[in-house]
């Protein structure tokens, strides 16, 4: 313990925010030239315990600024203002590849933060804090209003802005499982779009891109909607499905598309069709490590021009973001291929591409932590296997922060009818 009557002060600025936003965790009243550790802990829906934690050195006024100075040691180093969020990992004796997932977007995610003498890595709940602090992080803006839809056949959940509006719109298509991942559609409701996040999870229903298209229309058609304003994202399976949209000009008109780690196999029938076909065909690529651990890119390599969309159809402005150590989709080459297909067709204006060395499959939200192995389950497994998605958490880490700008960026320019209708988002 620290001699005399010393009391630190540790702040977090802003100690309630939206999950996007940055803070500032100071410590002061510090004799210059202790050795501390700031910890992070985090208690999940799942019940799960969740740290991060960094070595710093108080300078000669007795602080230490975690936005201004480097990590010596710990879960992250380096200056990394948000490390005690994205390199949080399971305390000791958690179960086997748990996750940090976002499940109920109506309840922050508290976070305790806490400072401690000596440069620790382990035992925090043993050891008495010198001052402790819980900051909120929000997945959902004042305001925001949630409807479950449920009609013309389709499902899924409207997140909508405060305001009168009317407001462009988005269509969200999540990954594996087909489940409303409900934290990207709310907080891109936080930036001003009204985000119509589509559930194709529901047993015994076949999900053909019809589905989707319909879903697209109820969403234009939506009072609050500006009908021509209406724009589509996806990641891992779901951006496969954007994309099959896209090429649907007969059918939508979107005006923009934003694919994450995904790649362009043309969807004939349904989502689980397209699914258990790729499997049949390429089993024998399905790799596995010395932990029984599978990594499946391989399984739509080499991509036939045969089973893959019209690249030439697509009209509408598409950013692609790639992360370059995406060990579950061969997205790098599927980026590489659609390029090569609009250049031919003379429409490379239309095409940006995002590529982020280190990052893996699962590219959430900015401060989230990496999710690069877990337990899951495809439809054509018999069994829940433990999947490789890829990354490492640093450079992860600045691809989803830096990717969730500049898909912001995007669908701001290609979807809000001027500069003076874009909000700022915060708490």
């Amino acid at each position: 313990m620290m001699a005399g009557a010393v009391h630190p002060i540790l702040s977090v600025c802003p100690s309630r925010a939206l999950s996007t936003e940055k803070f500032r965790v100071l410590v002061e009243n510090l004799p210059p030239g202790l050795s501390v550790t700031l910890h992070s802990l985090h208690c999940s829906e799942m019940k799960d315990y969740w740290e991060a934690f960094g070595h710093y050195v108080a300078d000669n006024k007795g602080t230490v600024d975690v936005s201004q100075e480097a990590s010596l040691g710990g879960t992250y180093t380096g200056k990394e203002p948000m490390g005690l969020l994205w390199s949080m990992i399971p305390v000791p004796g958690s179960k086997e590849h748990a996750i940090l997932f976002k499940l109920y977007v109506e309840t922050p995610q508290e976070v305790l933060i806490s400072v401690f003498q000596g440069h620790l890595s382990e035992g925090f709940r043993q050891k008495p804090p010198l001052a402790s602090v819980v900051a909120e992080r929000w997945f959902m803006a004042p305001g925001l209003k949630t409807i479950r839809v449920r009609e013309k056949e389709i499902e899924g959940i409207l997140y909508i802005p405060p305001g009168p509006g009317p407001f462009p719109g988005v269509l969200d298509v999540s990954g594996f499982g087909g489940d409303v991942t409900a934290y990207r559609p709310a907080m891109l409701a936080a930036q001003g779009f009204v985000a119509f996040g589509v559930n194709y999870s529901l047993p015994g229903r076949k999900f053909t891109v019809d589905y989707f298209l319909r879903a697209f229309e109820f969403l234009q058609e939506h009072p609050l909607v500006i009908s021509n304003r209406v724009g589509l994202i996806g990641m891992s399976l779901g951006a496969i499905v954007v994309l099959n949209m896209a090429c649907r000009t007969e059918a939508i008109s979107p005006r923009c598309c934003v694919s994450i780690n995904g790649s362009h196999l043309l969807m004939e029938e349904s989502v689980d069709k397209l699914l258990n076909n790729v499997f049949q065909m390429k089993e024998h690529t399905i790799r596995r490590n010395e932990q029984n651990h599978v990594t499946m890119r391989g399984m739509q390599l080499p991509i036939p021009n045969e089973a893959t969309i019209n690249m030439e159809n697509i009209n509408c402005p598409l950013l692609l973001v790639v992360g370059e150590d995406d060990l579950n989709f061969p997205s790098a080459e599927c980026a590489e291929l659609m390029a090569k297909r609009m250049h031919t067709a003379g429409k490379e204006h239309l095409l940006t591409i995002l590529s982020y060395p280190g990052a893996g499959h699962v590219l959430h939200l900015p401060n989230s932590n990496l999710i690069r192995i877990s337990r899951w389950r495809f439809s054509f497994f018999d069994q829940k296997e433990t999947i490789l998605w890829g990354g490492h958490p640093k450079p992860h880490a600045f691809a989803e922060e830096d990717s969730w700008d500049k898909i912001l960026a995007f669908l701001k320019q290609h979807l809000y009818p001027g500069p003076q209708s874009v909000p700022d988002a915060a708490l």
